[in-house]
């Protein structure tokens, strides 16, 4: 069956820079495009980056732009999404997704809290 597994997720203080991954099993991942999104407490969940199947095209919500970059590993079923800069307002639970034959797949979510 189709999992999403993500990881790196954790405390960062303000400024500081998280990794996150997200290891795709169970459908044929090279095939479909993928998405990062972010729900803070309170909040509607939002879309942060999209990356094509083959990673040559990429977009990004205007409140990460430049920060965040998002890529992709086909031979290892990854997406990764490097955050750099991070403020405050970056903290939430990060999701990955994909829309597949039938319906929209999310993981279970990586908490990323940025604290000093």
């Amino acid at each position: 069956q189709v999992q999403l597994v993500e990881s790196g997720g954790g405390l960062v203080q303000p400024g500081g820079s998280l990794r996150l991954s997200c290891a795709a099993s169970g459908f044929p991942f090279s095939r479909y495009s993928m998405s990062w999104y972010r729900q803070a407490p309170g909040k509607e969940r939002e879309l942060v980056a999209t990356i094509t199947r083959t990673g040559t095209s990429t977009d990004y919500a205007d409140s990460v732009k430049g920060r965040f970059t998002i890529s992709r590993d086909n031979a290892k079923n990854t997406v990764y999404l490097q955050m750099d800069s991070l403020i405050s307002e970056d903290a939430a639970v990060y999701y990955c997704n994909f829309a597949g034959w039938d319906r929209l797949y999310w993981g279970q979510g990586t908490q990323v809290t940025v604290s000093s």
